[in-house]
């Protein structure tokens, strides 16, 4: 029989709001041993989710798109709003400045294979679940299912 999500899943969370101050999110990641942090409002809903990829900007900066100019006009060879969006997180002091918004999602009573074959199609680390309300009830992590892979070889 398959597992479900809700069988695998972190059911003890560890969130945090969008104005949560970036050194504190920081700190949350390095002490609990942990790569993502899911992102709620203040009713609970989930906004986001600040991940290690995320906080990557941080430190390695943004380089500026390539361009060429043509008499006067700049043509850029990528969209600038993508280095826009990037110039943010690098330089963003709270978590909603950083984090990534509208996660992919999943429920706790799908097959634990679906989730495993959505994490690696869209090559996500981190799967918020969430109950039939809209509630998040846990989270789903790469490790969880590397867990339970361990389990059942037993």
């Amino acid at each position: 029989m398959l597992k479900t999500v809700a069988e695998v899943m972190t059911r003890d969370l560890i969130t945090v709001k969008r104005q949560t101050p970036l050194g504190e999110a920081i700190k949350i990641l390095a002490e609990k041993h942990i790569s993502g942090l899911p992102v709620v409002d203040d009713a609970g809903e989930l906004i986001g989710i600040i991940s290690e990829t995320d906080l990557m900007w941080q430190q390695a900066g943004v380089t500026p798109p390539a361009y060429f100019m043509i008499f006067d006009s700049v043509i850029y060879l990528q969209n600038p709003i993508n280095f826009q969006r990037d110039l943010h997180k690098a330089l963003g002091q709270t978590v909603g400045e950083v984090m990534s918004k509208k996660p992919i999602t999943i429920s706790p009573d799908k097959p634990l294979p679906e989730a495993a074959r959505l994490m690696r199609d869209r090559k996500i680390h981190r799967l918020p679940v969430l109950d039939n309300s809209g509630e998040i009830v846990g989270i789903l992590t790469l490790s969880d299912i590397i867990r339970e892979m361990a389990a059942s070889q037993s």
